[in-house]
């Protein structure tokens, strides 16, 4: 059977991946947040 076809008509297999995917995507968006908060950190000034 097709992989893709499979893929669509399946909803465990659908739902997992999407999950997976919202989770990564996740986790990039924060590690870019993180580092883009560290690298533009304003000094204190005292």
């Amino acid at each position: 059977m097709n992989l893709w076809q499979e893929f669509l008509n399946d909803p465990v297999i659908f739902i997992s991946f999407t999950g997976l995917a919202i989770v990564i995507g996740l986790c990039i968006f924060y590690a870019v947040y993180f580092v883009y908060k560290v690298e533009h950190e304003q000094p204190d000034g005292k």
